[in-house]
């Protein structure tokens, strides 16, 4: 029953934010503005469900943001295809890439998984400034053509472009939950707590995460496919380390672990880069002193400190529900081995 009520509370809190959405370009909120920061938002929620969810760190995620700007921009501009495909293509273009990363990181964990996904990261970043004929070098991908969603819908119309893009990244935040709240997430979540004892259920842990990994990828590549359509430009900056350092800190502020943290932190710095740009360099140390608060104050960012204080309100809510591995069993997720049902009772959920 809590975790209906969990459930409930967290649907809510989407619905409102979606009519927030629907209403933005009537009250008054620039569609540019919120396009970008609805973009960055879905980047960092992918980015969280890989480390938040799945306790992976990786320092790689602007290589499947930018891969698929570069794969929408060239299709688009150079083979004439319809933004759909376009979107289509540079999101699976981030997907295969995910699978190599994938396949040649998770072999480590902790600080080495994070070291190899920022190694190759680079590699890549390098590969691209001197792919000329492909990337444009340091000019980039300019004046791709945004053309008719579906044939229909033109999207040089800014209310046309925006609702797309709203329409893009909600189904990318409805994916997400659905993930979270799967029995694929409950068996993450296992992963995360304790993965020896995962491994010792019987699950395949590596695939697992394979999954997972790719599965990030896929939604940042999506992230990135619709920037490409927004701005109608791929820049070398959109596989730069800095926009990976940026999601890293967008989730940190938000909260990681929550499903509304990497939103909120999303647009908390977009709101920061955009509205403080006249302070020139200053910008990034208003970064860094809002960073150093959030962990030093809410180490659970703003969404976890404010979970916090709503569960202490509602004791009905604030009962941590133990983990039990059999019910993803139960549901349908299979183990490789025949083993006892052994509830997981400390792992504590972090939503």
């Amino acid at each position: 029953m809590h975790q209906t009520l969990r459930q409930n509370a967290q649907l809510i809190i989407a619905a409102l934010m979606l009519l927030i959405g629907l209403a933005a370009p009537f009250i008054g909120l620039y569609p540019i503005f919120m396009m970008k920061a609805l973009c960055f938002a879905l980047l960092a929620s992918a980015f969280n469900l890989l480390f938040g969810y799945g306790g992976l760190l990786s320092f790689g995620h602007a290589s499947f943001f930018g891969t698929a700007a570069y794969v929408t921009g060239y299709t688009m501009k150079y083979w004439g295809i319809s933004p759909e495909i376009g979107i289509l293509l540079g999101t699976l273009a981030a997907a295969a890439l995910g699978v190599v990363f994938g396949w040649l990181s998770i072999r480590r964990q902790g600080i080495y998984f994070a070291m190899v996904t920022l190694a190759l990261a680079q590699m890549l970043y390098f590969f691209y400034l001197q792919a000329d004929g492909f990337t444009g070098g340091e000019d980039g991908i300019q004046a791709i053509p945004r053309g008719h969603l579906f044939g229909l819908i033109n999207l040089d119309q800014p209310l046309a472009m925006y609702y797309t893009v709203l329409a893009i990244c909600g189904g990318g935040f409805a994916l997400i939950y659905r993930v979270v709240h799967s029995p694929f997430g409950q068996v993450l979540k296992a992963i995360r707590e304790n993965e020896p004892r995962a491994i010792s259920l019987g699950y395949r842990v590596e695939r697992i995460k394979l999954l997972v990994f790719v599965l990030s990828a896929a939604l940042a590549g999506l992230a990135g496919a619709t920037k490409t359509l927004v701005f109608q430009l791929a820049t070398l900056n959109d596989v730069n380390w800095s926009v990976s350092g940026d999601v890293i800190l967008m989730t940190l502020v938000g909260g990681v672990g929550t499903l509304f943290g990497p939103i909120v932190g999303a647009f908390v710095l977009v709101i920061i880069t955009t509205y403080l740009a006249g302070f020139g360099s200053w910008v990034t140390m208003i970064e860094g002193t809002i960073f150093i608060i959030c962990v030093m104050s809410f180490r659970r960012g703003l969404c976890g400190w404010l979970a916090d204080r709503f569960q202490t309100a509602s004791p009905v809510l604030s009962e941590s529900e133990p983990l039990v591995a059999t019910d993803a069993a139960k549901a349908g997720f299979r183990r490789t081995l025949s083993t006892p049902s052994i509830p997981l009772k400390d792992a504590s959920l972090h939503e």
